[in-house]
């Protein structure tokens, strides 16, 4: 799996850092999304799957 987002679409609800604060985290200078790590291990990826369904803008991509 690879994690990216497109911060221009980005809303900062923070959902995404809500649900999965490994992989995701709010940049606090733009308050935008930030990925922290782009390739998570196995175990967390259904979290990111649902934090990518959650987010209201789409910012989320996952492939793999």
């Amino acid at each position: 799996m690879h994690v990216t987002v497109d911060p221009e679409k980005c809303c900062s609800s923070g959902l995404c850092a809500l649900t999965v604060p490994g992989v995701f985290g709010l940049d606090e200078e733009e308050c935008v999304v930030m990925v922290l790590l782009p390739e998570p291990p196995a175990a967390l990826h259904e979290r990111v799957r649902v934090a990518a369904r959650r987010c209201p803008t789409g910012t989320i991509e996952v492939r793999g």
